[in-house]
C-alpha cells in the first residue's frame, strides 16, 4: 500500500505511512497523541484520505485492542523494516500505538 495523505478540514494534507489492521486501513502518527497531526482527527473524528489513486472521505476511529495492536506493531515492523529502526521504533513505541487510528470509509 503507497503511504496514505491524509487532510481535515481546514488543515494541510499529511501524508503518514500506513498499514492493514484488521479489516481497516490504520495509521500511526509518530509523535502519539500530542502530537500536531492528532489533534483535528481525534477532534473531528472525520477528514479525507488519498492512497494509491484512491480518494476517501473517512471516519477516524481510535482503536485501541492490545491484540490487534500488536499485529498492526508488527505489520509495521515487516512494512518499514527496510527504514530501520530510527522510522520503525517510533511508529511501534507506546505514544502511537496510543494513536493508533482505524481508517472507516463514509
Amino acid at each position: 500500500m503507497p503511504p496514505v495523505a491524509t487532510h481535515t478540514p481546514g488543515g494541510p494534507p499529511t501524508t503518514l505511512g500506513g498499514v492493514r489492521g484488521g479489516d481497516h486501513l490504520v495509521v500511526r502518527p509518530p509523535r502519539g497523541v500530542g502530537g500536531p497531526w492528532t489533534r483535528p482527527p481525534t477532534a473531528r473524528h472525520s477528514g479525507h484520505i488519498s492512497s494509491g489513486g484512491v480518494d476517501k472521505d473517512v471516519m477516524f476511529v481510535e482503536e485501541d485492542s492490545p491484540a490487534l495492536n500488536d499485529r498492526i506493531d508488527a505489520a509495521y515492523r515487516t512494512k518499514y523494516a527496510r527504514f530501520g529502526p530510527s522510522y520503525v521504533d517510533p511508529m511501534v513505541a507506546d505514544g502511537a500505538r496510543a494513536a493508533t487510528l482505524k481508517l472507516v470509509p463514509r
